[in-house]
C-alpha cells in the first residue's frame, strides 16, 4: 500500500484524501455512524462544497465557515481557563457553538490546548490563564531569544540534538536535565559506549523523563476528548478537515528560536547562516505537516504567517528570506496530497503578486486585512480565499452591516468559485447575532 501511495501523483493523492473524508472513521478504524440520514447528507454536501471551492470550481453555493479562537467558550459562559483544564466543558462548549451557528466546516475544539500539560512541563514560551494571564483571557506568547546567534551551526548539524539539548530545556523548565544527554550519534561500538548512558541514571535526567511521561498521559487524555468531540460532530453532519499545522521556516526561527529582534539582526549580520538554516528546516516542516495529516486523516494543513506581512520586512527581503522556503514547504505538502492553509495575518497587499506563484486549485488562504478585491485579482486566480469578515465588524457592527458585507464579498470575490466566506482573523469576542448573520447570509445569498 505504501509503495502504491508513493507512485501516485499529487493530484491522485489529494483526491484519495478527499474521498477518505467522505467515509469518516473513528479512532479504531471503524466507520462512523451518522445520527441521521440528514446529517450524512449535510456532511457529504459540505465536503463536496469545500472541495469544489478549493479546486476553484463553483459549488452549489458559497461555503461558509467560522474560525474562532476563544469565542465558542466565552459564548458558552465559561472562562478560557476552564476550557483549558476541563476537557469535557471544552468539548461541550464547542459542540454548542457548532450547533448554534452550523458552519460548513470547523477546525475543532483544540484551540485552548491542555493547560495541565503546559503546567507539568513548566512551559516558558507562553503565558496562559492561571499562569500569568487572567482566567477569562487567551494565552500570550513570551517573546525572547531562545537560540543564540552562534548556535546556527549546531541547529543545522543535527536539528533533533539541538532541540533536545538546547531549545527544549530553555522553553520547558521541567526538561533541564536533557542538557546532560549525549547525542544519539555517539552510540557506535562497545568502546566507551556505557559512558554515554550514565546521564540516564542521574536525577535531573530521570526527572525530565518522568515529566514527559506525565505530560504524555495528560496529552493523551486531552487528545481523546478532542477526538471524541470531532467524531460526535461528524456524526451530526459537521466536518473538520483540519489535519494539523506547520510553519514557514522564517517564522520558525523568528517566532520561537531567535525571536523578532534576533532574526532582524541576522538578516544583516549573518544572512547566509539564516538562509542555510531555513533550507535545513524545509524538509522538517514538510514532514511535520504531512505526518499530522497522516495521523488525523485530514488534508488541510494550517500555516500561520507572522513575519512576512506588509511593513515587517521589505519587498526584497520577503523575496529573499521569506517566500522561497515557505513555497518549498507548501509544494512539499501539495506533493503529498495535502492542502496548505496559510493565514495572511494583517496586511499582505504588497506580497499578493509574489505569493500567487503556486499551483492552481491546491491551496486555501485565510485573508485578514488585505484588500480582498486585489487578493482575488492576484492570489485568487490560483487559490481559494477564506474570509475576510473582520473581527471589528463582528464585534462592533450590526447584523445588517455583516449581512451587507457578506453579500458584497459574494458578488465580487465569489464569482466563478474560489471563495469560502468566513472571518479573516481568529477572534475571542463578537456579537453572537453578527456571527449568525455571517453564516445565514452566506447560506441564503450565496447560491450559484
Amino acid at each position: 500500500m505504501e509503495k502504491e501511495q508513493a507512485q501516485m501523483s499529487a493530484d491522485e493523492k489529494l483526491e484519495a484524501n478527499i474521498q477518505k473524508l467522505l467515509s469518516p472513521k473513528g479512532p479504531d478504524g471503524s466507520a462512523l455512524q451518522f445520527q441521521s440520514p440528514e446529517a450524512e447528507a449535510n456532511y457529504k454536501a459540505s465536503i463536496a462544497r469545500i472541495a469544489d471551492a478549493i479546486r476553484l470550481k463553483e459549488p452549489d453555493r458559497v461555503p461558509v465557515t467560522v474560525l474562532p479562537s476563544m469565542f465558542p467558550f466565552i459564548n458558552a459562559g465559561i472562562t478560557v481557563e476552564e476550557a483549558m483544564y476541563d476537557y469535557d466543558k471544552c468539548a461541550a462548549a464547542f459542540k454548542a457553538f457548532i450547533l448554534e451557528f452550523a458552519p460548513d466546516m470547523h477546525i475543532g475544539a483544540a484551540a485552548p490546548g491542555p493547560g495541565k500539560f503546559y503546567e507539568i512541563l513548566d512551559y516558558k514560551l507562553y503565558s496562559w490563564p492561571g499562569h500569568g494571564v487572567a482566567p477569562e483571557h487567551s494565552y500570550q506568547c513570551n517573546e525572547g531569544e531562545y537560540m543564540a546567534a552562534e548556535e546556527y551551526d549546531l541547529l543545522m548539524m543535527d536539528p533533533s540534538f539541538y532541540f533536545r539539548n538546547f531549545y527544549l530545556p530553555r522553553v520547558f523548565g521541567a526538561l533541564g536535565g536533557f542538557q546532560m544527554l549525549a547525542p544519539w550519534t555517539s552510540t557506535l561500538e562497545m568502546y566507551g559506549l556505557a559512558f554515554n548512558y550514565v546521564p540516564f541514571a542521574l536525577p535531573p535526567v530521570q526527572a525530565a523523563f518522568q515529566a514527559l511521561f506525565d505530560a504524555g498521559a495528560e496529552a493523551l487524555k486531552w487528545a481523546g476528548a478532542m477526538g471524541g468531540s470531532n467524531g460526535e460532530l461528524t456524526t451530526l453532519g459537521f466536518p473538520n478537515i483540519l489535519g494539523g499545522f506547520t510553519k514557514a521556516p522564517f517564522d520558525v526561527i523568528g517566532d520561537t528560536l531567535r525571536g523578532t529582534k534576533g532574526i532582524m539582526l541576522d538578516m544583516y549580520r549573518r544572512p547566509e547562516k539564516l538562509l542555510a538554516a531555513m533550507d535545513a528546516l524545509v524538509p522538517i516542516m514538510i514532514g511535520m505537516g504531512v505526518g499530522a495529516a497522516q495521523q488525523t486523516g485530514n488534508p488541510l494543513i494550517f500555516i500561520p504567517l507572522h513575519k512576512g506581512a506588509d511593513g515587517f520586512i521589505s519587498d526584497e527581503q520577503f523575496k529573499k528570506f521569506y517566500w522561497p522556503t515557505l513555497r518549498q514547504v507548501m509544494m512539499g505538502l501539495i506533493g503529498e496530497g495535502c492542502i496548505p492553509f496559510p493565514a495572511l495575518e494583517g496586511h499582505w497587499d504588497s506580497r499578493l503578486e509574489v505569493i500567487q506563484d503556486i499551483p492552481k486549485g491546491k491551496t486555501a488562504w485565510m485573508v485578514d486585512q488585505s484588500d480582498i478585491q486585489k487578493a482575488k485579482a492576484t492570489l485568487g486566480q490560483n487559490a481559494c480565499l477564506i474570509g475576510n469578515v473582520s473581527s471589528s465588524l463582528l464585534n462592533l457592527g450590526t447584523p445588517q452591516d455583516v449581512g451587507d458585507y457578506v453579500k458584497k464579498l459574494i458578488d465580487t470575490v465569489g464569482q466563478g468559485g474560489g471563495l469560502i466566506v468566513g472571518n479573516g482573523a481568529f477572534f475571542d469576542e463578537a456579537k453572537p447575532e453578527n456571527v449568525k448573520a455571517m453564516v445565514d447570509t452566506a447560506r441564503e445569498y450565496g447560491v450559484y
